[in-house]
């Protein structure tokens, strides 16, 4: 194994990228580049039947939306490709091959009525999942239970069967987690697994071990789901005589409710799952990767907002947590809403554009950049200045009624109409915000009442609601002759 770190993220194409996977994406990638190293993305899509097109170009846009560029795989060749497992099948074969003839392994030519006939058989209710393993096998039709010639004759008559581990009960697999600690598994509890598959190719398992050893990997940092299936990655290297990578394995990301935050459990929190709902939702990237890396991960320090550069220098896997993490979305919001804040109004523009344009509104830029100027500090993603800030492209087609209610009272008209009359002999060049605030102050000391009496439906008719951004810069933006034309549908519709 190279002394140099090299991590890699190797997930399956089996659909879009989950949010959990991008997190573990983010750990390796911060531990490499924390350490000089590199990091790898290993596309592992030996499982046919469940490959959906267009995953593994998401999984890539996923990597590059949230600034996580990978050193070697798919389309950026390094000296250990290829990267995808369904091009390396005649590797996978060799080893294999090499187990068997160590006696490591064994064919085994199993229908699937016969092991379902096996697994109803020693069904019990302290045996409900019966394995396939040291207590079953030698029942089972496979190379250890026939004779050399009849094995001979299955294989030469392509007789569909599967290569499958070895595993001795009395073996005892320990290893030291770097986040877990020390973790052992008595043989009795590993099932002898399937390495390769009827049609020839890999399971995860075996593919798994052959690509980290050539590729060189040092560390295997992937999800505690994975936890269980490391006892039988440790025998693979042993029986291969390889060294095996050093592992950790990372916190499961829990849902707000408790348990796992499956795509069910997310969608019942309103939780987006996929890194594509936070792409297409517009989220923040540099919000939802600070979010991420402490969904596990501490500093040692109350800090929480951070660079990828600062992540980088102060990762380590010492400070990342056992014991699940909830994805608290309203945390999530709070990180979104501060990088939307200290984004430039000027480059939150051109995201907005597309819901503009849906929405058939046709924006002069500079005008647009004043309505994200207004209303960012108020909104958690930009799609929301859509939403509340549509009085701004249109005009009010109805008016808020609970707003109406309130606001609107016999003697609102004679306040409305006063104002209108001062701010109306303001010229184009005066119709600034401390203008029409000032105009404002004076019309409610004439009537002697109090700042709300006509300000709020001075709102109202403005923007059909009773709340939002500041009103007089509002107005400004607007323009004298658009406000006062709305100030006069306002008192048509809601009575003089």
């Amino acid at each position: 194994m190279s002394d140099q770190v090299r991590v890699r993220f190797a997930p399956s194409p089996t659909g879009l990228l989950h949010i959990g996977g991008l997190r573990t994406a983010l750990y390796n990638y911060l531990f490499a580049k924390h350490h000089g190293g590199v990091f790898v993305l290993r596309i592992e899509d030996t499982d046919q039947n469940r490959y959906v097109d267009g995953a593994e170009q998401d999984i890539i846009q996923s990597l590059q939306w949230a600034g996580l560029p990978f050193d070697e795989g798919p389309g950026t060749q390094g000296d250990f490709g290829p990267y995808r497992q369904s091009e390396r099948s005649d590797l996978y074969k060799k080893y294999a091959s090499e187990l068997l003839d160590k006696g490591l392994a064994y064919y085994a030519f199993d229908t699937p009525e016969e092991l379902e006939a096996m697994r109803e058989s020693l069904q019990s209710d302290s045996n409900p999942n019966p394995r396939y393993d040291a207590n079953t096998r030698l029942k089972m039709r496979n190379s250890l239970t026939l004779p050399a010639s009849e094995v001979e004759a299955l294989l030469k008559d392509n007789v569909p069967h599967v290569i499958r581990l070895k595993v001795n009960e009395s073996d005892v697999v320990r290893f030291d987690d770097m986040i877990r600690g020390k973790v052992s598994f008595s043989g009795s509890e590993i099932d002898d697994q399937i390495l390769l598959k009827s049609d020839g190719l890999p399971t995860y398992h075996l593919a798994n071990v052959v690509d980290d050893h050539l590729m060189k990997i040092s560390h295997v940092i992937r999800g505690e789901e994975w936890l269980s299936s490391a006892p039988k990655h440790i025998l693979l290297y042993q029986y291969l005589g390889w060294e095996s990578p050093k592992m950790a394995h990372l916190p499961l990301i829990m849902s707000p409710s408790g348990g796992k935050l499956s795509k069910r459990k997310a969608e019942q929190e309103g939780i987006p799952v996929n890194v594509r709902d936070y792409i297409s939702g517009d989220y923040e990237a540099e919000a939802v990767v600070n979010f991420l890396a402490f969904l596990g991960w501490s500093p040692g320090d109350d800090r929480e907002l951070f660079t990828l550069d600062e992540m980088i220098s102060e990762f380590s896997l010492e400070r990342v947590s056992k014991s699940g993490a909830i994805f608290n979305y309203k945390k999530l919001m709070w990180y979104n809403e501060h990088y939307l804040r200290a984004s430039d109004s000027k480059e939150i523009v051109p995201r907005i554009m597309p819901f503009l344009q849906e929405e058939g509104f046709d924006a002069d830029f500079d005008f647009a950049v004043e309505v994200v100027r207004l209303l960012k500090e108020r909104v958690s993603l930009p799609v929301e200045i859509i939403k509340q800030g549509r009085f701004f492209f249109e005009a009010p087609k109805a008016y808020d009624e609970k707003s109406v209610k309130k606001a609107w009272k016999a003697e609102t008209p004679d306040f409305v109409k006063h104002y209108t009359e001062k701010v109306s002999g303001l010229a184009e060049k005066e119709w600034e915000a401390s203008k029409l605030k000032s105009a404002l102050e004076e019309t409610i000391a004439v009537f002697e009442v109090g700042f709300g009496k006509l300000m709020l439906p001075l709102r109202v008719a403005v923007t059909g609601v009773g709340a939002g951004p500041d009103l007089f810069e509002s107005m400004a933006l607007l323009g004298k002759e658009e406000v006062l034309k709305r100030i006069d549908s306002a008192l048509a519709a809601l009575g003089e």
